[in-house]
């Protein structure tokens, strides 16, 4: 069975990441005093940049809020990806890093037939010189229903739990299907991998989930479904295919519990991350 919409395509060609911190200096210089005009589109990456802006920026920052969003609401019936970015502006301090505000629109991350779950979404983001994690304050409308909601996840929780044996092989398959057995895995995939992208973007990188490689089911006394991911994420603009083991437990209406560990060379601080103890911003979740 075909599903209805497959991990997000790849964003166009991307300049080379910056290498030193000169680079940010340079970036200030160019915006100093500068506020952002209302950005275009987000799916026309060739529109002309607006002034003072650095280019992709305010796509990144869209990106990098609906990372944390669905990490946050913790829902696989709830998960939105990017739609298009409709106004932002940023500001660079030479000192701290770069703050964006934009409004953007957003769509449910698995339609069904004939609906059309459309959002919108106003967020402040903030990216930290150098540094991954960006803080992130975000307000969502139009979402589904809250009792839908719990439903939808409930069924998806009973999915996982009903599982005889544990899943071995790749998600999405060679032509790029997933099975609807399969779906709530690769849901549940995205959800958890949702919280790794998020910690690990930065003003000049972002991250996509590109395969579910391997999935190991834990058992567990108490209710929470508990599963080790391996996954596979794709960083732009290098190209670069990360490797990242993610062990996540989750129960419908309960805050997700994420621990991971990527194969990469890493800063102590970046080396592995976990929900507990994060000081995060706050998500607010408006039903409209």
């Amino acid at each position: 069975m075909q599903p209805r919409r497959q991990p997000p395509p790849a964003p166009g060609a991307r300049a080379p990441r910056p290498a030193g911190p000169g680079l940010a200096l340079l970036l200030w210089l160019v915006l100093q005093g500068a506020a952002a005009a209302p950005a275009g589109p987000a799916e026309d990456p060739g529109a002309p940049q607006a002034v003072g802006l650095p280019r992709g920026i305010l796509q990144q920052a869209a990106r990098a809020a609906l990372h944390f969003f669905n990490f946050r609401a913790a829902s696989p019936s709830a998960l939105r990806v990017l739609g298009a970015v409709h106004e932002g502006r940023a500001r660079v301090d030479p000192q701290k890093g770069c703050k964006v505000e934009l409004v953007f629109s957003t769509e449910s991350y698995n339609l069904e037939a004939g609906e059309d779950h459309l959002g919108k979404c106003s967020a402040q983001v903030f990216f930290k010189n150098q540094k991954p994690r960006p803080a992130i304050n975000v307000t969502c409308t139009r979402l589904l229903g809250k009792e839908k909601r719990r439903q939808e996840d409930y069924r998806l929780y009973t999915q996982l739990k009903q599982l005889q044996s544990p899943f071995r092989g790749s998600l999405p398959d060679s032509h790029g299907r997933i099975e609807a057995s399969l779906r709530p895995l690769w849901d549940l995939a995205f959800l958890g991998s949702s919280y790794v992208m998020w910690e690990k973007t930065t003003q000049f990188s972002q991250y996509y989930l590109a395969q579910l490689r391997s999935v190991n089911q834990w058992k567990m006394s108490g209710d929470a479904v508990d599963f080790d991911y391996t996954v596979l994420l794709h960083e732009f603009p290098t190209q670069e295919i990360l490797p990242c083991r993610i062990r996540l437990i989750w129960y419908p209406g309960k805050p997700l519990k994420v621990k991971y560990q990527c194969q990469e060379l890493q800063t102590p601080e970046e080396a592995s991350g976990t929900v507990e103890g994060s000081a995060v911003a706050p998500t607010e979740l408006i039903h409209l």
